[in-house]
């Protein structure tokens, strides 16, 4: 046993212990010893036989100990040297982590790696091996991954010695500093979960060593030392359910009963991320994988985006043209159901409330359910199969120069179906600038809800043949609209360095139909559920304000009219103006009047307006909202004709086109406004996105208003 200097390494405030870890043969030991004027004490762990050498030695003002880790390929305690290393990391007292991982074999190695950044530690990851690297060609860009992981990355070399004195500046560096949270981001469903624990945590104020993201994981993991400190708790009475739930979550978009399995799966993903980033090797085997044979198509760099525009492009082709099928006979179930209801009510006033303004309301949305399955299964569809993580790859360097990055395209394309979950898929941006700027930008993805107003107008002044491009040509202006805006934003509110990213890249896979179904169910039911009560209560509270106050002697001077009129058209005729004279004279009718000015550069009139307002609500109730202002009560539907033939009549091409980029662009729904309040951490924010997406709308609008009217 080599003996220990007693003037090596006293216990001072400039002690540095270091816990080396890493997995079997990636030459840990050879990396201490090539230390100058190191010394070595060698014992056991307690309780086991296992070996525990310590390493002391002094470099600049500080004193090092290092405690050489038995090998572990993965952070587990099935061995007993793996649970030395478990238990050591987890219970002893040490200041820092140096990972060594083989250069040669780094996604292999990277899978401790990824575990040991879940730890409330500060970490350095030590390159070794990198001499045998550049003999086998390999080349990894070290200062790139210490972005992209958030910790150090340092090449070394035990055998040659080279980056030691490196490798331990950075260690003094990292002890010297605040511990940055590493750049290690699961997949949404598992962010989602680890929020919601780590939000309930916070919400109790439970005491812990260890950070509230460390405890979630290991919870969300199974791990028995967590679960043995909080099961004594009076919170884990209450936390135990959300458990229960959040396994079943991510166990379900894993397509496994094995919560372990599906952590592992996220393990590698990142991993093999990591790995396709940083590391370059000049000689490739000459077989390629399946995978690699079909990324070559899918995500080349010229044919790549036109390739997944036709998909989107086809995507829409189908919400259009499918989805018109079934609502021929969702309309005549709503006309039916509210005829025969409204038979059986003898006031006027409840009749009109619950015939024109509920079911009629409700009824409008629900219409287009069928269009917004179809739109959510295709985008589960492209989601599991791996193919949106490549377009995120693949539009990773045109997104940067809008500041932002391939990452933001997932919670960016989920504001297709709705903003709802699409803010919330923007906690993977673990920066708070670019996860910020994500944020505003998710609005200009045109959502589920806006889908009615644009199939309204999309066929009051297209074909039918046109109805899919145009439905096609609007999503992608918006798209292209918000990165415009992006880059704006980033000039000016969200200055700063891009920041790097990891961006999970995993193997394609047949999409399973479990998860498909479970996914746009939740979604679908998510949007009959606001139907029922956003929408239901902005319906009645539309039809209060445009049926009262009543004018009594209006009324009755129509009621004359109408009496005496000897033809059925005339008398179609005169109802129609008693109507819309009656809701000039509304409640409805005065907030449209008084706001008439602002819209009037835009080409809108009172009635527009007024749907705009009610538009914030809910989307979805501006077509409803427009059936009503231009006369037609509650037996018009979205697909109506005669609904279209109005809109075509009353509404200039050129007011059209304007007020579909206000639809496009302006504030989402009260849920979605709220969620994003929450997401962006403060109140101030929704002011912001407020006044931002006021501007924006009114702006191109006019723009777009006027480049229509000069070319009609």
């Amino acid at each position: 046993m080599n003996e220990v200097d007693p003037k090596a390494c006293p216990i001072t405030a400039n002690h540095i212990k270091v816990a080396l870890v890493g997995q079997p043969n990636v030459g840990k030991s050879m990396l201490i010893n090539s230390v100058s004027n190191a010394h070595l004490h060698v014992g056991n762990f307690s309780g086991v036989t296992v070996d525990k050498t310590e390493v002391l030695f002094d470099y600049g003002d500080y004193n090092f100990t290092v405690v050489d880790l038995p090998g572990t390929y993965s952070f587990t305690d099935y061995t007993i040297e793996e649970r030395v290393t478990h238990d050591y990391l987890c219970a002893e007292d040490y200041d820092i982590i140096i990972n060594v991982v083989d250069s040669t074999n780094l996604e292999k190695n990277l899978q401790l790696t990824s575990e040991l950044l879940t730890m409330s530690k500060k970490v350095v990851i030590a390159l070794n091996m990198s001499d045998e690297a550049d003999k086998e060609n390999i080349v990894i860009n070290a200062e790139y991954m210490s972005e992209l992981m958030g910790v150090p990355c340092v090449r070394v070399s035990a055998v040659t010695k080279e980056g030691i004195d490196t490798l331990i500046d950075a260690v003094i560096q990292k002890y010297e500093n605040p511990r940055n949270k590493p750049k290690l981001v699961f997949s949404e469903p598992v962010e989602e979960e680890i929020a919601q624990i780590v939000w309930y945590l916070d919400k109790h104020k439970f005491e812990s060593v260890n950070t509230y993201r460390n405890i979630a994981i290991n919870l969300l993991k199974n791990n028995k030392k967590t679960y043995a400190t909080l099961h004594d708790e009076p919170i884990w009475t209450e936390l135990q359910p959300i458990l229960i739930e959040a396994s079943k979550h991510i166990e379900l978009h894993h397509d496994s009963d094995d919560i372990k399995e599906a952590f592992a799966e996220e393990y590698a993903a990142f991993n093999r991320g990591v790995v396709a980033e940083v590391v370059q090797q000049e000689v490739r085997k000459n077989e390629r994988t399946l995978t690699e044979k079909i990324d070559s198509i899918l995500i080349h760099p010229i044919f790549g985006i036109p390739i997944f525009l036709f998909f989107m492009w086809s995507l829409f082709q189908l919400t259009f043209e499918v989805g018109a099928i079934p609502m021929e006979y969702i309309d005549a179930f709503f006309i039916w159901f509210g005829d025969t209801l409204g038979a059986t009510i003898g006031n006027d006033d409840i009749r009109s409330l619950i015939v024109d303004g509920i079911i009629g309301g409700v009824g409008a949305v629900v219409l287009f359910v069928p269009n917004i399955i179809i739109l959510f299964i295709g985008i589960a569809l492209l989601e599991s199969t791996g193919y949106m993580s490549r377009v995120a790859f693949l539009l990773d360097g045109f997104f940067h120069k809008f500041g932002l990055h391939g990452q933001s395209f997932i919670p960016l394309v989920t504001g297709f179906g709705c903003s709802i979950p699409a803010y919330m898929s923007a906690r993977i941006l673990k920066n708070d600038r670019d996860r910020l700027l994500t944020l505003f930008i998710i609005g200009f993805m045109s959502c589920g809800a806006r889908l009615p107003v644009y199939v309204l107008f999309a066929g009051a002044f297209f074909s039918p043949e046109m109805a899919g491009n145009i439905l096609f040509i609007i999503y992608i202006s918006g798209a292209l609209l918000g990165l415009g805006a992006a880059k704006i934003l980033k000039l000016t509110a969200f200055k700063g360095v891009d920041e790097p990213f990891v961006m999970e890249m995993p193997k394609y896979r047949l999409p399973s139909l479990k998860l498909i179904w479970h996914t746009v169910l939740t979604k679908t039911m998510m949007y009959l559920k606001k139907a029922g009560t956003y929408i239901a209560a902005a319906s009645m509270l539309i039809w209060f304000l445009s049926n009262y106050p009543h004018n009594l002697i209006l009324e009755e001077t129509y009621d004359t009219k109408i009496s005496i009129a000897q033809d059925a058209h005339q008398k179609i005729v005169l109802e129609h103006e008693r109507d819309e004279a009656l809701l000039e004279q509304s409640y409805l009718g005065s907030i449209g009047k008084f706001s008439e000015p602002i819209f009037a550069p835009l080409g809108f009139d009172w009635k527009m307006s007024v749907a705009l307002q009610t538009g914030l609500a809910a989307k979805e109730v501006v077509v409803s909202t427009l059936g009503v202002l231009y006369s037609l009560g509650g037996d018009v539907t979205q697909d109506s004709n005669s609904l279209m033939g109005a809109i075509s009549k009353n509404i200039s091409f050129a007011s059209a086109i304007a007020f579909i980029v206000v639809i496009m662009i302006y504030l989402p729904c009260l849920a979605a406004s709220v969620v994003f309040t929450r997401e962006a951490g403060h109140i101030k924010y929704f002011f912001y996105l407020l006044a931002f997406t006021s501007i924006a709308a009114y702006v191109m609008a006019f723009i777009a208003y006027n480049i229509a009217l000069f070319f009609t």
